[in-house]
């Protein structure tokens, strides 16, 4: 899911204009030896804290369908997490490093979710919003300033940038559906003789097992209509 989170984030920087200028989208930890061998304008957007959001825990499963409509898994629900980043941009001066942070500034505040064009992998699949808060107040991240200290670097202008985001469930897979009804044979005993065929029972359009008995491969039938709950998908 993390670098679901890179990728869309790197494609809506993109758009931005930022690619079309030929500056560079990077996620790399911005330390002093790594900004020594900067040699182009770059867009540096560094991960450095990562952490659930108890809040939006779920509980129970969900049921996926294949395209018959047949039960195929049970999912556990997504678990939400806060992906924090501390986002610069780096340029031969001052004034166009600022340039391109307001650039980035403006992209990022018009945008509250990522929108589902950017979005690939797992975050695509669930359909969830993945929302963003640019330099809001986050009061559980490490300030800008410990960062810095931590990565060995002076400190320069940056933005935070907040994502929250789904990690898909465990997907556990579940036993075909029986298809097959009940098939009884009765019969007769008299005393001294064999047995004699008696009546069949058996449920509506049951067919025979034959020799091999219910072990026999057999067709699916179509799956029966069900009503459709809030958070079903199918794959």
């Amino acid at each position: 899911m993390i670098h679901e989170v890179d990728e869309g984030l790197r494609r809506l920087l993109g758009e931005s204009g930022l690619e079309a200028s030929g500056v560079e989208v990077v996620f790399d930890a911005p330390t002093r030896d790594w900004a020594a061998r900067r040699s182009a304008p770059t867009v540096c957007a560094f991960l450095y804290d990562i952490r659930e959001d108890p809040t939006r825990r779920g509980s129970g499963a969900g049921e996926v369908y294949d395209a018959d409509g047949h039960l195929v898994a049970r999912r556990t629900p997504p678990r939400w997490f806060e992906l924090t980043y501390l986002v610069t941009a780096w340029a031969s001066r001052p004034q166009d490093e600022h340039r391109l942070l307001s650039q980035v500034l403006a992209c990022l505040v018009a945008t509250d979710t990522l929108p589902a064009r950017l979005l690939t992998g797992t975050l695509a699949e669930l359909g969830l919003t993945v929302a963003l808060d640019t330099a809001g107040a986050g009061a559980d991240a490490p300030a800008a300033a410990d960062v810095w200290s931590a990565l060995g670097g002076e400190l320069k202008a940056s933005l935070g940038v907040r994502v929250r985001a789904p990690l898909a469930g465990a997907t556990a897979a579940v036993a075909p559906p029986v298809t097959d009804g009940l098939v009884v044979r009765s019969a007769v005993r008299r005393e001294g003789g064999e047995a004699e065929p008696g009546r069949r029972l058996r449920y509506t359009e049951t067919s025979d097992p034959g020799p091999q008995g219910f072990a026999a491969p057999r067709e699916r039938g179509p799956a029966p209509a069900r009503r459709r709950h809030r958070g079903d998908r199918r794959t």
